[in-house]
C-alpha cells in the first residue's frame, strides 16, 4: 500500500470545545471568530504572501475527535445515519460529510478576515465561519476561488440544499452579559442554527453547549431557544 505523509501545519482557535453547537457546516454562521495558529515549523510568513488578496480560504482538517476510534482499531463506516435524515435511514458515507470516513478528514471553506504577522505565535490568520472544534489540526490552506469553486444551481441530494430552519433567540439580558461583545453575537447566531441534532425535538429537555469557557444551557420549543442559565 503506497504511503501518504500528511502533517499537521496549524491549528484552529474557536469558542467551541466540544462538537456540540458547532455549525453543521461551514459558512453558515458567519458571525463566529476563529483563528489559525501555525505549527512552529510552518511560522514561515512567506508561506502565506499575497494570501490576504484573497476574501475566503478552503481548510481541510482532520476530525481529531474521532480519530481515537481509529487508533482504537474501530474500522470506517461504509455507510452512516445522517441527522438530516432522522438518524434512522443509511446511505453511503461518501454521499455524506460524515467524520467516520477512511481518512477522517474535513473541508471547510472560511472568510479571511485578516492576517497579523506581528503577534508572538505569527503569523496568524483570522477568519469568520469556521465549523470546528477549538483544537482541530489543519493540514493544509488553499485560496477560495469563486469562479471555479462556486456552483449556485448544484443540487444537495438528500440535503435538500438549505441550511434549515432560524430559530428565535430569547437570551436574557443579564446571561448575555457574562460573553464580552465579540462572542456575543457568535453564540446568539450559534443558537437560531439550532445546534440540536436534527431528530431530536423534545421541548421539555435541557441542552447544554460549551462556549467560551461557559456552559449555555436552553430549551427549544415552538422554533424559540431560551436560554435558561449559563455556568
Amino acid at each position: 500500500m503506497d504511503t501518504v505523509n500528511i502533517q499537521v501545519i496549524a491549528r484552529m482557535h474557536s469558542d467551541f470545545a466540544t462538537k456540540f453547537g458547532i455549525p453543521r457546516q461551514s459558512g453558515l454562521v458567519e458571525a463566529l471568530r476563529s483563528t489559525i495558529v501555525f505549527e512552529p515549523e510552518f511560522r514561515n510568513s512567506d508561506a502565506l504572501r499575497g494570501i490576504e488578496d484573497f476574501s475566503h480560504l478552503w481548510l481541510i482538517w482532520q476530525f481529531s475527535t474521532v480519530a481515537a476510534e481509529y487508533d482504537a482499531g474501530k474500522s470506517w463506516r461504509p455507510t452512516v445515519r445522517p441527522p438530516r435524515l432522522g438518524g434512522n435511514e443509511r446511505v453511503g458515507v461518501f454521499a455524506t460529510r460524515s467524520p467516520f470516513r477512511p481518512n477522517g478528514l474535513g473541508l471547510s471553506a472560511v472568510e479571511l478576515e485578516r492576517v497579523a504577522l506581528d503577534e508572538p505565535e505569527g503569523p496568524v490568520l483570522y477568519v469568520r465561519g469556521a465549523d470546528m472544534v477549538s483544537g482541530t489540526p489543519i493540514v493544509d490552506i488553499k485560496p477560495y476561488l469563486a469562479y471555479a469553486d462556486s456552483y449556485p444551481d448544484a443540487a444537495g441530494g438528500f440535503t435538500g440544499g438549505d441550511a434549515g430552519a432560524v430559530l428565535t433567540v430569547d437570551f436574557p439580558p443579564e446571561l448575555l452579559a457574562q460573553f464580552d461583545s465579540g462572542q456575543r453575537h457568535g453564540l446568539l447566531s450559534a443558537l437560531a442554527a439550532d445546534p440540536r441534532p436534527r431528530y431530536q425535538d423534545d421541548p421539555d429537555r435541557v441542552y447544554g453547549m460549551a462556549y467560551a469557557g461557559k456552559n449555555v444551557r436552553f430549551t427549544v420549543q415552538d422554533g424559540t431557544v431560551r436560554v435558561v442559565g449559563v455556568e
